[in-house]
């Protein structure tokens, strides 16, 4: 029933580093617009993708503990990541701003990422 993980995480053989590196940089990336769409006139306007990008980071943290201590539940929790990753960055990709632009495109990378992830041996 569960899948065991098989990978290594000892120092100079991390095959799953770059998967790591990629949800990381998603949640702050997320952070960073939070706090950045905050500082706009107009804010109030775009609750919908706060609450997102706060769903997007929370679950990218997540996501990344799970790898790191390979959790036998890992690659389920990157497809749900990888589900809220391209939810959030569709959804930041309608705003035209530099922030939610960017955004959009780190999320949709970082759902490819983690399908590919959660689809490997």
């Amino acid at each position: 029933m569960y899948q065991t993980m098989s990978y290594h995480m000892d120092k100079g053989h991390m095959p799953y580093h770059r998967v790591l590196e990629t949800i990381q940089n998603c949640e702050a990336v997320c952070e960073f617009t939070e706090y950045s769409i905050l500082q706009m006139d107009g804010s109030s306007h775009r609750r919908e993708q706060l609450r997102l990008l706060r769903d997007c980071a929370d679950i990218c943290t997540l996501t990344a503990k799970y790898i790191a201590r390979c959790s036998f539940f890992a690659k389920s929790i990157a497809l749900l990541c990888a589900q809220i990753c391209e939810v959030c960055g569709n959804h930041c990709l309608q705003h035209p701003d530099e922030p939610s632009q960017r955004c959009g495109q780190i999320c949709l990378h970082c759902a490819q990422e983690c399908r590919a992830f959660a689809m490997s041996a």
